[in-house]
């Protein structure tokens, strides 16, 4: 693809911005609290955008535009379902996470159960953010760049990699929430653009209703191979809706630094409405991609690169570069502080050093970063050994998400609930997972998760019918946090599930 002069110096500038601000909110950070949490001081406006651009990048501008190529409107149920799951962790899981005033996810689990489940947690999750999260954005981000753009794969991956660990190694959380600030606005802009382009080369609303072959359908047969609606609404996708947007660090990162209770709340609701519009800027692509350019696309995965190929006039093609470029960054900068954190308070201070001081975690804290930078460069190349990214995705977080789902919610539920229970169901989760994929290949990856969960339960159950505490965990209390809650937020919350059903319905 050709650029102009205007498109390399809009892109320049656009990351220029990007590392300027973001380094200069990020200075005078002295504590572990500031670098890792952002001092507790988040307002609810940067937790939500924050959220929103951490989680969407080329995994989804590439994998799902690219399912919606092949499978249709049906794949927006994982962004649909995730509003009315983070009314949840707003609702359920927030309060108790500030309450007890954590840095981390898994640190939540030593004071539940013990340290040697926090331990597990921290070892499943670190393997994780590697091998699947960052290596994932990474791969998917420089995919798109080579379609788009032609640049190389391995540099894509290489320049994306150090681009985003300069800021997130300087400045840490607050570091990455300006950025995402920056990039989600872009992201925003630049698929609404994109998404008025493809409505214009299709002929507008009425023909794209018209080309749709029923690929407008939310809700599919029971059986169906990968979206039933068992599943959707009463089954699997729960699970990983819960584990990302509830129990996972690389999200749930910025809403522990919010300020209060009130202000994590209102910023996760914020991200829940952000959530409802996505798949109009990145499903509806790829249908339309079907519908214009089928016969020319060879793997679905290309096919939003392809369409923006088509239909970008010259002088925007910068602009949506920054626009790409900043959704990898916004995802990439959050996976690296998360991971870099997860280290840092879970294992090192935990496991290796626990009298250390905070300019000695500040200091661990970046060169993990710089070191899980170079190890997801590394590793991400591989990932063209596999299908569609976000298939690849979904089913490897499968192996570990029943697991940490069953411990935490369990553990929540029933008070008595031993170490033993949560262990077990971590560990156990993987084998159990790895079973159904191979005994039922043909089902969907998440009847596996539920199958894996309802195992998992009921392993719990019989594990603390056999060996209960004999007094449930006290949790501790940060007594100095704002935890008062406001009345708007449940209704808020009301508003979102109401708004998810009146999308299901309208698109039956």
């Amino acid at each position: 693809m050709h650029f102009t002069t205007i498109d390399i110096i809009s892109f320049v500038a656009f990351i220029v911005a990007v590392i300027g601000i973001s380094l200069y909110a990020s200075r005078k950070q002295d504590t572990s609290e500031d670098y890792f949490l952002a001092g507790r001081k988040l307002t609810w406006w940067l937790i939500g955008f924050s959220l929103i651009a951490s989680n969407i990048s080329t995994e989804h501008f590439v994998g799902m535009a690219g399912r919606g190529y092949e499978l249709g409107l049906a794949i927006a149920s994982y962004e649909w379902m995730a509003a009315i799951t983070l009314v949840f962790v707003a609702l359920a899981l927030l309060p108790k996470f500030l309450k007890s005033g954590i840095y981390t996810i898994p640190e939540y689990l030593e004071y539940r159960y013990n340290s040697k489940t926090r331990t597990l947690m921290a070892i499943f999750m670190m393997a994780a953010y590697v091998l699947v999260a960052l290596a994932s954005v990474l791969y998917s981000g420089a995919l798109a760049l080579n379609a788009i753009f032609g640049i190389d794969l391995v540099i894509g991956i290489w320049l994306i990699g150090i681009i985003a660990g300069i800021y997130t190694v300087y400045g840490g959380l607050k570091a990455v929430v300006w950025s995402d600030l920056i990039q989600g606005v872009a992201l925003l802009l630049g698929g609404v653009f994109v998404t008025i382009l493809a409505f214009k080369a299709v002929g507008g609303v009425d023909a794209f209703l018209a080309q749709s072959g029923g690929k407008l359908h939310t809700v599919l047969p029971w059986n169906h191979g990968e979206m039933p609606w068992v599943a959707v609404f009463i089954g699997g996708l729960w699970i990983p809706n819960i584990f990302y947007w509830g129990l996972n660090q690389f999200i749930t990162q910025r809403t522990l630094g919010a300020k209060s209770l009130a202000e994590g709340q209102k910023g996760i609701i914020f991200a829940a409405f952000l959530k409802l519009l996505i798949p109009f800027i990145i499903v509806f692509p790829g249908i339309i991609a079907f519908q214009l350019y089928g016969s020319q696309i060879a793997q679905a995965d290309q096919a939003y690169p392809f369409l923006i190929q088509k239909i970008l006039p010259i002088g925007f093609r910068g602009i949506m570069f920054s626009a790409l470029f900043g959704a990898v960054l916004s995802s990439l900068d959050s996976m690296l502080n998360s991971a870099s954190t997860i280290f840092t308070i879970d294992l090192y201070k935990k496991v290796f050093k626990k009298e250390v001081s905070n300019r000695r975690l500040v200091t661990i804290g970046r060169i993990m970063t710089a070191v899980f930078v170079v190890v997801g460069c590394l590793w991400a190349p591989i990932i063209t050994k596999f299908g569609s990214v976000y298939q690849y995705i979904q089913k490897i977080w499968g192996f570990i998400s029943p697991g940490i789902v069953a411990a935490f919610l369990f553990g929540m539920v029933v008070k008595k609930a031993p170490p033993m229970a949560a262990i077990g169901a971590m560990i156990l989760g993987i084998p159990v997972y790895g079973l159904c994929l191979y005994l039922m290949p043909d089902v969907a990856f998440l009847h596996h998760m539920f199958i894996t969960f309802i195992v998992l339960i009921g392993y719990m159950a019989a594990a603390t019918v056999y060996k209960p505490l004999s007094e449930p965990r006290q949790m501790p209390v940060n007594e100095n946090f704002d935890l008062q809650s406001l009345p708007s937020v449940k209704i808020w919350g009301a508003a979102v599930i109401a708004a998810t059903a009146v999308l299901y319905i309208i698109f039956w």
